[in-house]
Order: structure tokens, then sequence, then C-alpha cells
């Protein structure tokens, strides 16, 4: 532990937490998924957006979003959420809506 780290109970204080509950939480962050793939699931990718798996593969069908086939399984490259996002918000007028 460096010099500058507070122990999970000081956290937890702070933030006027159960400690308990810190810890679940941080468990779950680690457990999210590796932010390092190349290579997503469309549940992985679904997710990320913050949409369903089914409205996924429709924009996979469509060619909304790109995606490979590497044997029987379909991947979407990372950097495909990325870019799918801009094109959506350059589609959309999101400023003009407040």
């Amino acid at each position: 532990m460096s010099q500058s780290a507070l122990p999970i109970s000081q956290i937890a204080q702070l933030l006027d937490v159960p400690e308990d509950a810190l810890r679940t939480l941080m468990a779950e962050r680690r457990s999210a998924g590796d932010t390092t793939l190349v290579a997503l699931t469309v549940a992985e990718a679904a997710r990320r957006i913050g949409i369903g798996r089914t409205k996924l593969y429709e924009y996979v069908s469509s060619g909304e979003i790109r995606s490979v086939k590497i044997g029987s399984l379909r991947r979407i490259p990372a950097e495909a959420v990325g870019e799918f996002l801009a094109r959506r918000h350059q589609a959309t007028d999101f400023d003009a809506a407040a």
C-alpha cells in the first residue's frame, strides 16, 4: 500500500457507507469485465453502450456497428463501440434537446 492510500475502512467512513457494502461494490467493479479486450462479445458491447443484446444484434445485422466472425463466434471490435456512438451522436442533435 502506498503512503497516500487510505484503508478501506477509512474510505467507507469518509463516504458514510458500510465497509462491507464498499467492499462488495469494489468486488463487483473488478469482475465487471476486462477493459483491455480488443474484441467484445455482443453482450459485453451491449452492456458498454447500455442497450440490450437484441438491439445490438439489429445494429450488427444492419451494418451500423462493425463486427467480425471468428469461427462460430461474433465479436465486436472495442473501437467499433466508440465509432458507433460517435456516428449516432452526429446523426442526432443532442445539443438542441436542452
